[in-house]
């Protein structure tokens, strides 16, 4: 395996880790947790669920910059080099990390106080707030996936 087809590789692998979980959890564990769970189990179902896929996220948000801007100064020359639809998944990749981090740092952290000192509004209020966010990441992250997929063609 070459190095830029390890590159490649990793980069596809991260985004669909972070993507696709986002995806799973948003689309089919939120609407089934909500409809089977009272306040408490779900809040601490959703601060465990948090506590093992945030750092899959972590190794994601390492990996896709690292990959992709090897990419763009060992294959395609720098940022010269590359189109548009590569500079619009940059920004994007980049906004959504930067939603990321304020997720684990503010909602996330309080989440897990809030259910280890079975405060269940306020965790259900942190709760609220990191769904949101990840509807936005979510959205930005199946933007991405079309980008990369497309933009090569425009």
């Amino acid at each position: 395996m070459t190095l830029a087809s390890l590159a490649i590789a990793l980069h596809i692998l991260s985004a669909v880790v972070w993507v696709g979980g986002m995806f799973f959890a948003y689309q089919i564990l939120r609407p089934v947790a909500a409809q089977q769970l009272e306040p408490p189990q779900r809040l601490q179902l959703w601060a465990q669920v948090f506590r093992r896929f945030f750092p899959w996220v972590w190794v994601c948000i390492v990996l896709l910059p690292l990959s992709g801007y090897w990419m763009v100064y060992r294959r395609f020359g720098g940022m010269s080099g590359i189109g548009l639809h590569i500079h619009i998944m940059q920004v994007l990749g980049w906004l959504m990390i930067l939603l990321f981090l304020h997720l684990y740092f503010s909602p996330f952290r309080r989440l897990r106080e809030a259910v280890i000192t079975e405060q269940w509004p306020e965790a259900g209020k942190r709760l609220r707030q990191i769904r949101f966010i990840i509807g936005v990441n979510l959205s930005l992250g199946l933007i991405v996936i079309a980008i990369a997929a497309a933009g090569r063609y425009l």
